[in-house]
């Protein structure tokens, strides 16, 4: 390890996405105050530094973030400021740095993983429902309408797991 740049924001439980300019998304998690924080900011690891951008519309921790084929980022559910699971979904536009509201996932979760598929959608699986037990729920988001729909469910509820694509899909 070599020592580089300094976040802005000191911050943890947040998400951190490698980019297609190679720079590196950070964005929601817990400030020092271990306060939900709707911060993003960017690492360019060319220069070692880091700039703000645009703050997420909603304050969040415990969240995906998923880079979709058009370069934008999908973030989704989390935890929200008072600590309620979110059942709200936003895109970061690098191009711009700004935030936009999508289409809202049918079910409040944290601690779910997102895994983007080989036809462009994102996969959405289980973690904590808004009765704060696990849940076996998973939905698909659709980029091109910016729609979620309900798919099949796992056998096991589970929540702080880990998803892998397979090489068959």
């Amino acid at each position: 390890f070599t020592p580089t740049g300094s976040l802005n924001t000191a911050r943890y439980e947040h998400t951190a996405t490698f980019l297609s300019d190679g720079k590196v998304l950070v964005a929601g998690g817990r400030d020092s105050a271990a306060v939900a924080s709707a911060s993003a900011e960017l690492y360019d690891p060319a220069t070692g530094t880091w700039a703000g951008t645009g703050n997420l519309n909603i304050a969040r921790v415990d969240h995906t973030a998923t880079l979709l084929p058009n370069g934008k980022v999908l973030v989704a559910g989390g935890k929200d400021s008072s600590g309620n699971n979110s059942a709200a979904a936003e895109l970061y536009d690098p191009l711009s740095g700004t935030w936009t509201v999508t289409g809202s996932p049918n079910t409040a979760r944290a601690f779910h993983t997102a895994t983007l598929l080989s036809n462009g959608q994102v996969l959405v699986a289980v973690g904590e429902d808004n009765n704060v037990v696990a849940s076996a729920t998973a939905e698909l988001y659709d980029p091109a309408s910016g729609t979620w729909s309900v798919t099949g469910s796992l056998n096991v509820a589970r929540f702080q797991h880990a998803a892998t694509l397979l090489p068959n899909g």
